[in-house]
């Protein structure tokens, strides 16, 4: 059976400046504290709390993994964690663009993730069993992200 995808919100995470931790055997480490933010779709909303921040590792030719680790307050004012990991490829010049905090046309980016979803909610637990994948567009003062349940 071939799967289809849902759109269950598009995230808006609004980011800091990049915290360089340096060279590393992986690449560059990098930290992008995560100030807040936005979810909204058909299926949930709430706010990007001002805690956590995205992992990344920049190889020399511009692959970047990340690692992102935040909170949400969804509207009924149940509590989300979000851990969303992927990757982030492109031309190196466009990749080099992004490094230094420039805008790029998302069209030039690939930038896929994977959300995972933890709650103590009894009404949002829902969203702790499928499979999420989601596509993103990289700003120079926010993510946003569009997700979709793999159904």
């Amino acid at each position: 059976m071939t799967p289809h995808l849902t759109h269950t919100a598009t995230i808006t995470i609004h980011v800091g400046d990049p915290i360089a931790i340096g060279e590393t055997g992986e690449g560059l480490r990098r930290i992008i504290p995560i100030l807040g933010g936005t979810i909204a779709g058909p299926r949930i909303g709430g706010t990007i709390l001002p805690a956590g921040a995205d992992y990344q590792i920049i190889r020399a030719d511009g692959y970047t993994t990340l690692d992102a680790r935040y909170a949400a307050r969804l509207d009924d004012g149940a509590m989300i964690y979000i851990v969303n990991t992927g990757v982030r490829f492109g031309s190196p010049e466009v990749m080099a663009r992004i490094a230094r905090g420039e805008p790029v046309d998302p069209a030039e980016v690939y930038f896929r993730t994977t959300p995972h979803f933890e709650t103590a909610s009894p009404a949002w637990h829902w969203l702790t069993r499928p499979l999420f994948v989601a596509t993103g567009a990289r700003h120079p003062d926010r993510v946003e992200i569009d997700v979709f349940e793999v159904g």
